[in-house]
């Protein structure tokens, strides 16, 4: 087995965590807040989650982390986050389990935001190999949280 299939294996497997996760905190009502802040950060991921798709434009989604065809996306919401999809989820899933603080939720949200790093890092392989720019670019653009990481 050569690495780009090994890469799309482990990024089908990351993306399989986050679902069976996001079922799990679905499944046992912890998904939403339950308090104001956290439904606050939950209406803000989803806005940037509608950005970021906006921005991205008609490009389709993969279950393998691999490019699209096109540009790089670099301005709108990508100009501030190299992942805001990604980050998006992060940010909702989290808003949720700390709503409720109970370690099954917790370990949900760790293992979707497990998931969804794995799945970065192995687009972000991607992402290098296919667009030149795409160095340049990590190095002043964080994953998911900007200016910090």
């Amino acid at each position: 087995m050569n690495k780009q299939t090994l890469y799309k294996a482990g990024s089908i497997a990351g993306f399989a965590l986050a679902v069976l996760g996001l079922f799990y905190l679905l499944r046992n009502n912890y998904l939403l807040s339950t308090n104001l802040a956290g439904m606050s950060v939950q209406l803000l991921a989803v806005g940037l989650m509608v950005w970021a798709r906006f921005t991205f434009g008609l490009r389709s989604f993969h279950a393998t982390a691999h490019t699209t065809t096109g540009a790089l996306i670099t301005n709108g919401a990508y100009r501030w986050f190299r992942h805001p999809i990604y980050a998006s989820i992060i940010y909702f899933i989290w808003a949720g389990v700390l709503s409720f603080r109970v370690w099954d939720a917790v370990a949900a949200g760790l293992v979707i935001t497990g998931g969804l790093i794995t799945r970065m890092l192995l687009e972000e392989i991607f992402l290098r190999q296919t667009y030149p720019t795409y160095a340049a670019y990590s190095m002043q653009t964080k994953r998911i949280i900007p200016f910090v990481f």
